[in-house]
């Protein structure tokens, strides 16, 4: 049997971990062959592949990134179509002249979105759960998730010193466009003041509250926020901040926090976006392990014939569900999670 790979969407801390536990449980366990496909979905939509064994995938272990190359290829857009084909009947042949019999697709919510298509389309596809923002449903964790805090978490702590010695509140803005899994595990882990979170809209005069009070101790503020969120009321802010919804320009809510907060409460404030940062580098050992069991599993429901799954992590137990499961519904933190880190505000 020949299996295709590919990595889709944005890159993590991990993806070569599965990778090289794909390929090595296949082709010890297996037998099998592999080929993986380059930058997301435009490999098998531009038959754009290289071969795939046990020497490939050698040291790729502690490595950040994917050796494969991602992108976020869209086959189901009408930029797919070529020929009066669909992407989706141009990644059908392409992978029948390559001779591939089952794909793993490791990715997020779109690229296991293409995968479900395309398992409905009646060819084998299993996939694999990749999301540093931990806003998959079905999985409880996504590797990634845990570096992304990590780095985080040792950014937040650098800058309470800092603070401190300055007097000045500091603002540290976080991956998280719908979610804030990510701000609320390492603004909890980092002892931040003040935690902004997407399923949360903001108070922008109670956030100011909670900064002045901690003035009047003998540390500094640190607010921590997901760049997805955004104030209750767009007259709270100053309108050029906004967008067209009455929402804060998402990857700008940092600075508008910061310029708020020193407008209103005449203490100086400064931003700082963590950004790509949280997705480099070298991936923690529980993500190691993490996108390591979901390889092996991912081949071995590729072995078992099974189709339209995706690797799970329920407990400590690696599961398989169906990939619709995953990407109906986005996992959003609840209102009792975040209730626990508001006991520590202020």
């Amino acid at each position: 049997m020949r299996v295709g790979v590919l990595t889709g969407g944005g890159d993590c801390p991990g993806l070569n971990a599965v990778i090289r536990a794909v390929v090595r449980t296949g082709i010890v366990d297996y037998g099998f062959e592999f080929v993986g496909f380059k930058d997301g979905w435009r490999g098998p939509l531009e038959a754009d592949s290289q071969p795939l064994d046990v020497q490939a995938v050698r040291g790729i272990l502690p490595r950040g990134g994917t050796i494969l190359g991602s992108s976020r290829t869209n086959p189901l857009s009408d930029k797919a179509t070529a020929d009066g084909r669909t992407g989706l009947q141009r990644i059908t042949e392409n992978l029948a002249v390559l001779g591939v019999d089952a794909l793993i697709a490791i990715g997020g919510e779109d690229t296991l979105g293409v995968a479900s298509k395309l398992a409905g389309s009646g060819l084998r596809v299993v996939g694999v759960p990749k999301t540093i923002d931990n806003d998959l449903g079905a999985t409880d964790f996504t590797f990634g998730f845990d570096t992304a805090v990590n780095i985080a978490m040792e950014a937040i702590d650098r800058l309470h010193t800092t603070a401190e010695s300055h007097h000045r509140a500091l603002i540290v803005e976080v991956m998280g466009r719908n979610a804030g899994w990510i701000a609320l595990h390492a603004g909890i882990a980092g002892g931040a003041n003040v935690i902004l979170i997407p399923e949360r809209p903001f108070d922008i005069e109670e956030v100011c509250d909670y900064v002045q009070h901690r003035f009047e101790t003998r540390y500094a503020p640190i607010v921590v926020v997901a760049e997805g969120a955004h104030p209750k009321a767009s007259t709270q802010v100053d309108n050029a901040k906004l967008d067209s919804f009455g929402h804060a320009r998402l990857g700008g809510v940092g600075q508008m926090l910061a310029e708020e907060i020193e407008r209103r409460t005449g203490k100086e404030a400064r931003a700082t976006v963590l950004g790509h940062i949280q997705r480099g580098g070298t991936p923690t050992a529980f993500d190691r392990v993490l996108a390591t069991r979901f390889g092996v599993h991912a081949i071995r429901a590729v072995a078992a014939g099974e189709s339209g799954v995706m690797v799970a992590l329920r407990g400590t137990e690696v599961v398989k569900v169906p990939i619709e499961e995953a990407v109906n519904q986005l996992k959003l933190v609840p209102t009792e999670r975040f209730e626990e880190a508001e006991i520590f505000f202020g």
